[in-house]
């Protein structure tokens, strides 16, 4: 019988990203989310099954990548999605490929997926971007569709680990944007050393048009862009808290 190979369902790539991560950075969009947030902007990604741009092997992404090495050799590679962990074998392939190449690696994860093949990924990892929804379990699960207790295993885990984290933070209005939640978040991640960076992300509408494309109901219609008032506020919530870099 023929032995399968091994390839990625990629939805796109970018060749000079300089948001998910250090540096200039060869970012590639995984397909694939079992996650359903409701200020998702990218629900086009969530479709593991769904057409997809690219269909590579691991050495082949990497090929790509390689074209632009001069341009990332001071920043790297990134791995998002989607949620990029539903392909963690080839994730794992890749970043092995890309260690022998000398070039960084980080991950893009929601921490949705704890498991033996996530921490192999981890294992591989430079650098983790884990994103942190909430402290509030009931909330998480009606933001997410998803239990709490993975994303909190995942930063656990990194931390006992030593690995470098940044986290990102979506504050979104009359959701998460109250300062008893913005400080049980902070005070949260406060207890982490492996943290790095914090990054507030305002909620935006900018991804609605792609539910209308999808035929899919956009479940925060009702909402606009998180105003630039609360985004500094929530700046200065978590620079009181937090000793690392605090950004948006």
């Amino acid at each position: 019988m023929e032995q399968s190979v091994l390839k990625g369902r990629i939805h796109s790539m970018e060749s000079f990203g300089t948001v998910d991560g250090p540096g200039i950075r060869f970012v590639t969009f995984l397909q694939g989310c079992p996650m359903r947030c409701l200020f998702c902007h990218n629900p086009d990604t969530w479709d593991l099954q769904a057409p997809v741009q690219y269909e590579l092997t691991p050495q082949q992404l990497l090929d790509e990548v390689l074209r632009y090495k001069n341009f990332i050799k001071s920043g790297g590679v990134t791995m998002t999605g989607g949620e990029p962990l539903v392909q963690a074998d080839f994730v794992r392939s890749f970043f092995a490929l890309c260690k022998a190449e000398g070039l960084h690696t980080a991950i893009d994860t929601s921490g949705v997926i704890f498991s033996d093949k996530a921490k192999a990924v981890y294992e591989l990892a430079d650098l983790v971007l884990l994103d942190i929804k909430t402290t509030d379990a009931d909330l998480h699960k009606r933001l997410t569709a998803h239990s709490l207790d993975n994303n909190q295993l995942t930063l656990q885990y990194l931390q006992q680990q030593g690995k470098p984290v940044w986290i990102r933070h979506v504050v979104t209005p009359t959701i998460n944007d109250d300062d008893e939640h913005l400080s049980s978040v902070a005070e949260y991640l406060s207890g982490f050393s492996v943290i790095e960076q914090v990054e507030i992300l305002p909620y935006h509408t900018m991804g609605k048009y792609k539910y209308e494309n999808l035929g899919i109901e956009y479940p925060l219609s009702h909402l606009t862009d998180l105003p630039q008032a609360t985004t500094q506020h929530a700046l200065s919530i978590f620079r009181d808290k937090l000793k690392c870099r605090v950004l948006a």
